[in-house]
């Protein structure tokens, strides 16, 4: 039996794309995850491994909705071995049921890899580069100075909650507890 499966990161993205696809495959059952391919115990990937039988094809839309590093994906290649499953990715037309097919699978993943690596390297030196340059990142302090005191000696005061506090000073719970980490050095 041809099963599916489709992956997006986050909530607003869309698995029609990816689902149709795998219908046009022939796919009887499509199993979908919505969280990033970092998290190696997605429900999706668990269901997976629970249904899949030896004989049977796990299709994919592209190579980096099952793992995101080769490790992960070498990993699978032997587990998918061990049960007897066969494993397409339709984007880079790898199918392992062909020794051609292990190949370039091994290929695809390794690319991938690489590629994630240089984006990570050209990012980090990017930002590197800007603290050089005296700039701090991210986002503004969204109050001034004397603002943020007030709201971090209001915190320490104790004589008032943290909703009031937050709605004084006209900030989140989480901002003012940023602010009264900075100011204890954390």
């Amino acid at each position: 039996m041809k099963i599916g499966y489709a992956r997006v990161s986050t909530l607003e993205q869309n698995l029609d794309l990816q689902i149709d696809a795998l219908g046009k495959e022939g796919c009887k059952k499509v199993i979908t995850d919505k969280i990033s391919g970092s998290v190696a115990e997605r429900k999706g990937v668990l269901k997976l491994k629970e249904d899949l039988r030896e004989g049977d094809t796990l299709v994919v839309w592209r190579l980096d909705r099952l793992g995101r590093s080769l490790k992960d994906l070498i990993k699978w290649v032997e587990w998918f071995e061990e049960k007897g499953v066969i494993f397409k990715s339709l984007q880079e037309s790898i199918d392992t049921a062909t020794s051609t097919g292990k190949l370039v699978f091994h290929i695809f993943g390794a690319l991938s890899e690489f590629e994630r690596n240089l984006i990570r390297e050209r990012s980090s030196a990017g930002v590197e580069a800007a603290r050089s340059r005296g700039r701090q990142g991210g986002r503004p302090l969204k109050l001034k100075p004397e603002k943020r005191q007030l709201a971090v000696d209001l915190y320490q005061g104790q004589k008032h909650s943290i909703k009031q506090i937050c709605e004084m000073v006209g900030i989140s719970k989480p901002t003012l507890y940023k602010y009264v980490d900075r100011n204890r050095g954390i």
